[in-house]
């Protein structure tokens, strides 16, 4: 056993439901006891009567750590038979972690945490309450972002209006990984194929009865963020190009009325040289032209090559990650 973790070996009644708890981590070799230690804690005063609690395992997905996680996570593994670790075999992205963890769990409810416990246990109790009800997805959504920066705020709200102005599926704002999912929902999320995961799309895209639990996130409580501002932009393209094809649709548009107007200014341009005779070619209005042109034709090639690469990414087949050892399965 592992000191300062007090897991009772609850009997395993089959009338209870299964709780999976999937938490992707990656260097946090200080974090996974502390969080083991608050799920057990929470556990223990939500549900002071043994026979009322629902059953638990905790999946630990390791996405290519590099630090002593995996071996502390083994270690915890063999103190408790409700731990369990995917490892992953290098890092593959916590998109792809996720869907990891979702693959290997077996509950009739699923519930994606953070192990820094800024997702709080203590919500596990109401949003468990709500999925007993009949509720299928239980969105937990951050009700107060004053801890943000400026710019996180800022990037957040803009990054929420751009993708459910253009999504064909809009996302719910301020809403991340931590929901619960019943088994039906997470079946369906494991028949999705995207290579390129965006999951907070997938989240909305599958449907299902839905609520919504307000909260407010606290700081950290150990360790540092893994997500620097260049994934951050990396999982905001993602979201975009994964949940519609309306960028597209614009240059479509664009260039239809880029198109009649050149068509037009042409006509305007042979009317005026029959009647007036030719001008002497204007250089800055020329140049202005082809500039703006230009760049728009660059701007546009990119946003193909966006897409493209994604579909050259769905095509070549690959798994969307390597398992390369699982522990307490």
């Amino acid at each position: 056993m592992i000191e300062g973790l007090t897991f009772e070996a609850a009997p395993e009644a089959v009338t209870r439901p299964l709780v999976s708890l999937i938490v992707p981590v990656l260097n946090e070799q200080d974090a996974v006891i502390p969080f083991v230690q608050a799920i057990d804690g929470m556990v223990q005063s939500q549900w002071p009567v043994l026979e009322d609690r629902p059953r638990l395992e905790i999946i630990f997905v390791d996405d290519g750590s590099t630090d002593a996680t995996a071996a502390v996570l083994r270690g915890l593994c063999a103190g408790d038979k409700r731990v369990k670790l995917v490892q992953l075999s290098r890092n593959f992205g916590k998109e792809a972690a996720l869907s990891a963890g979702l693959k290997a769990s077996r509950g009739d409810a699923v519930v994606p945490m953070d192990v820094d416990l800024q997702d709080p246990p203590e919500l596990l109790r109401p949003m468990i309450d709500r999925w007993q009800s009949g509720v299928q997805v239980v969105n937990a959504r951050r009700c107060d972002r004053s801890s943000d920066t400026m710019f996180k705020r800022s990037s957040a709200q803009l990054f929420y209006k751009a993708i459910n102005s253009l999504a064909d599926h809009p996302i719910a704002e301020d809403v991340g990984d931590f929901r619960l999912f019943d088994r039906a929902a997470v079946d369906a999320l494991n028949e999705m194929t995207e290579h390129s995961r965006f999951n907070k799309g997938l989240f909305s895209w599958i449907g299902f009865r839905t609520e919504t639990l307000d909260y407010v996130r606290p700081q950290r409580a150990v360790g540092d963020t893994k997500w620097k501002f260049s994934k951050l932009l990396a999982l905001a393209i993602d979201g975009i190009v994964a949940s519609t094809t309306f960028p597209l649709r614009i240059w479509t548009i664009l260039g239809s009325v880029i198109s009649l107007l050149a068509f037009g200014y042409a006509g305007f341009l042979v009317i005026r040289t029959v009647l007036f005779g030719v001008d002497t070619p204007g250089y800055a209005s020329l140049m202005a032209a082809v500039l703006m042109l230009g760049g728009l034709n660059l701007l546009s090639l990119g946003l193909m090559g966006e897409y493209i690469g994604r579909i050259a990414k769905q095509v070549r087949g690959r798994p969307l990650y390597i398992v390369a050892d699982k522990v307490g399965f």
